[in-house]
């Protein structure tokens, strides 16, 4: 793709993003949602193949969807109320549509098909858009309704979410889609906490987005997309292939890295609001995200693919992708844990 054409299309998608995030009128942030959609798709067909074209498409049809859902809540929203503001919410009714076209768009169940096909088709570098960036403006919009919030239908949605991320992941061999049902389960872990605590729900944002920067930096890096390939890469760059799986057992929630502390946070919060199972039934179910992380690691790390020669390192070219960011993302996505009672204070 043309450079030019390339950071057109990039400040589009920022321009749609900030324009969502930093409207009170709900027609421009229905517009917003509009740039960022038709600017991401040309990026998902980056490597143009009939795969990525028909993950853009699904990815197309699904935004489209929910952004009508988004202006058929918004209409209705202004029949009741007489304004636009995106702080006034006057019946029950728009806020249950203005949720479900959020939810569409974060790709939470019952609307997560679209996540793992669109993740699986197009390349590393658009999936790392795709399950990082996207999430902010639609995550935006549902904070700033956090008080209108339907807390049941959040909850319902956030269980699904954290269940079907969890066994959707257990038998693939994919890590785009390994990533996709990762994303779907912290979606859920956010939604839990957004009616109780917005400024949490962002926090574990931020930490998603961080944990899953560094993986799909580390996998493009090593350009490694299936278990296989991973368990190859042990030959070649042991150093990386340990980084790539501490990295994904902090993205499970594994103690002591980054990834328990939203986890405990968030757990801690759903107590003091008197809520025991729902908090009981995440932490289990989290564990499905863990056990398929785990099975990674053991595939890769503590089973060695038997080799013709004898060599314990495999011969490689040398690489020459910079990582200008990588090592300052690996140190904050799995030694933040001991900064836990600091942000527990800011927070509270």
């Amino acid at each position: 793709m043309n450079p030019m054409v390339m950071w057109t299309i990039c400040f589009t998608m920022i321009m749609g993003t900030m324009i969502v995030m930093t409207s009170s009128h709900w027609l421009m942030v229905w517009i917003g949602f509009e740039m960022n959609m038709l600017a991401v798709i040309p990026i998902l067909m980056k490597n143009f193949n009939p795969r990525s074209m028909e993950a853009a498409t699904k990815y197309f049809l699904t935004q489209a969807t929910a952004s009508m859902l988004l202006m058929l809540a918004i209409i209705i929203n202004l029949m009741y109320s007489g304004q636009w503001s995106v702080i006034k919410m006057s019946n029950s009714i728009t806020s249950m549509m203005m949720t479900s076209a959020m939810v569409m768009k974060l790709g939470m169940a019952p609307f997560h098909f679209w996540v793992p096909e669109v993740t699986q088709g197009i390349s590393l570098s658009s999936g790392m858009i795709l399950l990082t960036w996207q999430k902010l403006a639609p995550l935006s919009i549902l904070m700033q309704m956090a008080h209108v919030l339907n807390t049941n239908m959040m909850l319902t949605t956030a269980i699904l979410s954290i269940a079907i991320g969890g066994w959707g992941g257990l038998n693939q061999t994919q890590l785009r889609k390994i990533m996709a049902y990762s994303s779907i389960a912290h979606m859920g872990w956010m939604a839990a906490v957004l009616t109780y605590n917005p400024s949490m729900t962002m926090l574990n944002l931020l930490l998603y987005i961080m944990m899953t920067l560094t993986t799909f930096l580390l996998l493009q890096y090593n350009s490694t997309t299936t278990t296989l390939s991973l368990s190859m890469l042990w030959n070649k760059m042991p150093l990386m292939s340990i980084l790539i799986l501490v990295t994904m057992l902090s993205l499970g929630g594994l103690p002591p890295l980054s990834g328990f502390m939203p986890k405990w946070m968030i757990i801690n919060e759903l107590t003091k609001n008197y809520s025991i199972m729902l908090p009981t039934l995440m932490a289990i179910m989290a564990l499905l995200n863990l056990y398929f992380y785990m099975r990674l690691t053991y595939s890769t790390s503590l089973t060695l693919f038997p080799t013709a020669n004898n060599m314990k390192m495999k011969w490689q070219f040398e690489n020459f992708k910079k990582t200008p960011f990588l090592s300052s993302l690996i140190i904050l996505s799995t030694m933040l844990l001991p900064m836990t009672p600091m942000f527990t204070i800011l927070l509270d």
